[in-house]
């Protein structure tokens, strides 16, 4: 093979791989998801995610009306006992941290008591104002 082949055979080599790698970056640049960092989708309420449940199961499983309806009466009991359940752990959670403070209050000499009572505060408004931000 003479050295002007060899050279255009190289070179040709050469466009081929170079447009196979330009070809594949811009199929993944293509291809890829944009995620925007200032646009939230806003989360379904409770009603739109049970409603979403709700004609999914029925699609999936060719529910009748009948059962349709007794599947809504299941789910508003259930929904009957969690919030039941969630008012007694958050009362027996809030006698636990009453009972803390009481056992942290009784090893504190009295001008210890006052700035944990404003540490305490302290973190009592943080806490809202995390939970006004988590907020949907």
């Amino acid at each position: 093979m003479s050295k002007s082949r060899l050279s255009a055979a190289l070179y040709l080599l050469l466009v081929f791989l170079s447009g196979a790698l330009v070809g594949t970056f811009a199929y993944r640049l293509y291809s890829m998801r944009t995620v925007s960092a200032g646009e939230k989708q806003p989360r379904p309420t409770p009603e739109e995610r049970r409603r979403h449940y709700v004609d999914e199961l029925t699609a999936r499983t060719k529910m009748d009306e009948a059962q349709v309806a007794k599947l809504n009466e299941i789910l508003d009991e259930a929904k009957t006992s969690f919030i039941q359940l969630n008012s007694k752990l958050k009362a027996e959670g809030q006698a636990i941290q009453n009972h803390q403070v009481e056992e942290i209050n009784s090893i504190l000499r009295p001008d210890q008591q006052a700035a944990y009572a404003a540490f305490r505060a302290e973190r009592e408004k943080l806490r809202q104002q995390h939970a006004k931000k988590t907020a949907p």
